[in-house]
């Protein structure tokens, strides 16, 4: 009986060691090895505008367990390609300020500028750019099998990189995150993230998007994945779903 139970631990450690070493499978808590880069390509459309993609890029580095900087952007194209733009750019940094018994914090901020360069835009027009200050936190609890999370950001918007007066916008995210791992190859995550505004110049006050995806890891650093996403939207006084889903797929890899 003892050498039954001893074997049941050992393969729970066994199946548990075995997802513990999956570097990168998008965990919503995932932060790099020290000394390892890692980099997120994304593919993605939505069914209301089908011949609409967008290809975005994470590439990021752990200059130790605790501290990491990464580099996001974004190019698209509309109607089969006749137009194409390059959407944003953004660079931000993320420390892990605890860590204990699987209770996790993070803390991040960035800068962003969004749009970069279209068909019909010069690189960085002046009127029609934007730049973005972010600062926000994320925590949670993990275990092997699973982890739930919450983020909370503040972000600046305005038309100038140090332009703090009040003709810029505040806009806050909140929401929750979570991955359930079926075994060392497969996981699901999901989540659902809220967008609003603190001033009174947008005119969307609020929204809300959420998402589901199936996530498959090759080996312990290499994973693909697809999700769908649904959104509700709050421009017109009521809480309305926006028409049609997005959908893509996904590409993650550390090393």
């Amino acid at each position: 009986m003892k050498k039954i139970a001893l074997t049941s631990l050992l393969a729970v450690f066994a199946a548990a060691g075995a997802h513990a070493a999956n570097a990168i499978d998008g965990n919503p808590l995932y932060m790099p090895r020290a000394g390892h880069f890692y980099s997120e390509t994304a593919l993605s459309s939505h069914s209301e505008h089908g011949e609409d993609w967008a290809l975005g890029e994470e590439f990021g580095y752990g200059i130790n367990d605790k501290l990491a900087i990464n580099v996001k952007t974004g190019v698209s194209e509309h109607d089969s390609f006749d137009g194409y733009s390059w959407d944003d750019m953004s660079f931000n940094v993320t420390a892990r300020v605890f860590e204990d018994r699987g209770w996790v914090a993070d803390i991040y901020g960035g800068y962003g500028v969004a749009p970069v360069w279209g068909d019909h835009r010069p690189f960085l027009a002046e009127e029609d750019t934007f730049y973005t200050w972010t600062a926000g936190i994320r925590a949670g609890y993990m275990t092997p099998e699973w982890t739930v999370a919450g983020l909370f950001d503040f972000n600046y918007i305005g038309d100038e990189s140090f332009n703090w007066g009040d003709e810029g916008g505040h806009m806050l995210r909140a929401g929750v995150m979570g991955q359930y791992v079926i075994d060392s190859n497969w996981n699901l995550v999901a989540d659902a993230i809220y967008t609003g505004w603190t001033d009174d110049g947008p005119k969307n006050r609020g929204s809300w998007e959420g998402s589901f995806g199936v996530n498959y890891n090759f080996d312990a650093t290499k994973y693909i994945g697809a999700w769908v996403s649904a959104g509700l939207d709050h421009s017109t006084g009521d809480w309305e779903w926006v028409d049609g889903v997005g959908y893509g797929v996904k590409f993650g890899i550390e090393f």
